[in-house]
């Protein structure tokens, strides 16, 4: 079973027991977390949204929040000796799937 959400503007792919990453959403560890915006279901036949499954939930379980490693970006040109090098840490959110309803 298996269901597809949409989060801080992306969609998952999640089953219970899964550990995903999120954009940060500032919240505590051990809280509960619901995502009400289920597009598709699968528990033996498909079930799609037009665009949202009414009465769909994924309810989850904040694992901890932190940063992501630093990720580079670095931008050469080959004329005018031009060079630029940038980066940034992403702030996450870790839930684990715990039941789809």
């Amino acid at each position: 079973m298996y269901a597809i959400i949409k989060a801080s503007g992306q969609q998952f792919k999640v089953k219970e027991g899964d550990i995903i990453c999120f954009d940060n959403m500032n919240l505590e560890p051990k809280s509960e977390v619901e995502f009400k915006e289920v597009l598709a279901l699968d528990d033996g036949e498909l079930k799609v949204g037009t665009p949202l499954i009414d009465g769909a939930v994924v309810k989850g379980e904040v694992i901890n929040e932190g940063r992501d490693k630093k990720v580079v970006i670095f931008k050469k040109r080959r004329r005018k000796d031009s060079k630029v090098k940038r980066g940034f840490r992403r702030d996450f959110t870790r839930v684990r799937i715990t039941k789809i309803a």
